[in-house]
């Protein structure tokens, strides 16, 4: 995997970690604490669990250059984790996983075409990633075992406040960095990249704010947020959450929010995927929708994804919205995503694969070109109020959208 980025890149990553260090610290002067805050160095060759495990609310975790070779559990409220840059910070499997020739081959997950079908949980076989498990995360609850960073909370007492930044996550059987029952956590300037489902993802959490990040040639989405990935339930209301200004390339699908609502996914480069984002929803109560996607550039999402036994082929998909309700798509950029598939070109309206049509969605004002086999294709006949208003585009499906 390259770490290779161009200079716009490297100033998103750059930028997010001074932006990123100084909210903090303003944080940390803003918010009273029952201790003064500590900063633990971790240097390589030490253990950045053991930093974590001594840390209290509050405290830092200052990762200093280096390979690091562990996975780490994260269940201290307040927690900032702070590696010295994206580039000079890399977090990999443990040996034992390297040893046996790369991270285990974990099982297919939940992908969009069972959204509200009675499916297997998102939860790869624990025997098969064993060797990717350290002692201090052998309990460890980010919807499986594999996983980078894991931040925990637990039911009904989700963890708070917790910050991941200036580092990258790679190699890992599951999730670069995952986390479950979690509240405004914030992942800034962290290159999660050549994971085998997902570079960040969660569940079962509100007001997170995802920024600045670089997700590449993960094996599933980039950035993935879903209500549950454990059973069938209605969509979780996110309170707001924040997914913008993070570079997505390489991955089966950019972005995927499943079963979510109440939230932002804003100025967004998604380029080079099957598909550039995947809004799903589901037969549950409430659906999934309410979601706002806005000055993003979706562009070039023409590599092919075979089919498996979740999902056919996909190729060439900018925006696709399937069983959702009341989401604004607008203001983006939606260029030269170009395929054959079911879900290709540039904003797609598609019913989702248990029957259920999109309601009361609305595309406007999005500056859309060279999408094939249209730039809007409203393919969901049994939709109802979807709305296509000011548009820049040349092709339609069925006419009359542009």
């Amino acid at each position: 995997m390259s770490m290779r980025f161009g200079s716009r890149r490297q100033g998103r990553l750059a930028g997010a970690g001074v932006l990123a260090a100084a909210t903090a610290g303003a944080a940390l002067v803003a918010a009273p604490t029952a201790h003064a805050a500590s900063v633990h160095v971790v240097t390589p060759g030490q253990s950045i669990q053991q930093a974590v495990d001594a840390s209290r609310p509050g405290d830092i975790v200052q990762i200093m250059p280096g390979t690091y070779q562990e996975s780490v559990l994260v269940n201290v409220p307040r927690l900032t984790i702070q590696g010295a840059g994206a580039q000079r910070v890399i977090l990999k499997p443990p040996a034992a996983a390297t040893a046996q020739g790369g991270a285990p081959k974990a099982s297919t997950p939940d992908t969009p075409s069972t959204a509200g079908a009675a499916s297997t949980p998102d939860t790869p076989s624990t025997a098969d990633n064993a060797a990717d498990v350290t002692p201090a995360t052998t309990a460890n609850p980010c919807f499986t075992t594999g996983t980078g960073i894991c931040v925990a909370g637990t039911e009904g007492h989700r963890l708070k406040g917790v910050r991941i930044q200036g580092l990258t996550v790679t190699g890992f059987a599951t999730y670069g960095v995952a986390a479950t029952e979690t509240d405004h956590l914030v992942v800034a300037g962290v290159n999660a990249s050549g994971n085998k489902l997902y570079g960040i993802g969660e569940q079962k959490s509100v007001r997170a704010v995802f920024v600045r990040n670089h997700a590449a040639d993960n094996g599933e989405a980039g950035i993935f947020l879903a209500n549950t990935t454990q059973e069938e339930a209605g969509a979780l209301d996110l309170d707001g959450a924040r997914v913008s200004g993070n570079v997505l390339t390489g991955n089966t699908m950019g972005v995927v929010l499943r079963r979510v609502r109440d939230m932002d996914v804003l100025r967004n480069s998604v380029t080079g995927n099957c598909a550039g984002m995947f809004v799903i929803g589901d037969e549950n109560t409430p659906r999934g929708g309410d979601l706002t996607i806005r000055d993003n550039e979706v562009s070039a999402n023409t590599k092919y994804c075979a089919p498996n036994s979740h999902l056919p082929f996909v190729q060439g998909a900018g925006i696709v919205l399937t069983g959702v309700e009341n989401t604004v798509v607008e203001r983006n950029r939606i260029e030269g995503n170009v395929g054959t598939s079911q879900m290709s070109g540039g904003v797609v309206l598609f019913k989702s694969f248990v029957g259920v049509p999109n309601t009361g969605n609305t595309v406007r004002d999005n500056m859309l070109s060279g999408n094939a086999p249209a730039d809007l294709a409203d393919r969901d006949t049994a939709g109802k109020d979807n709305t296509f208003t000011g548009n820049s585009c040349s092709i339609s499906q069925p006419a009359g959208r542009c």
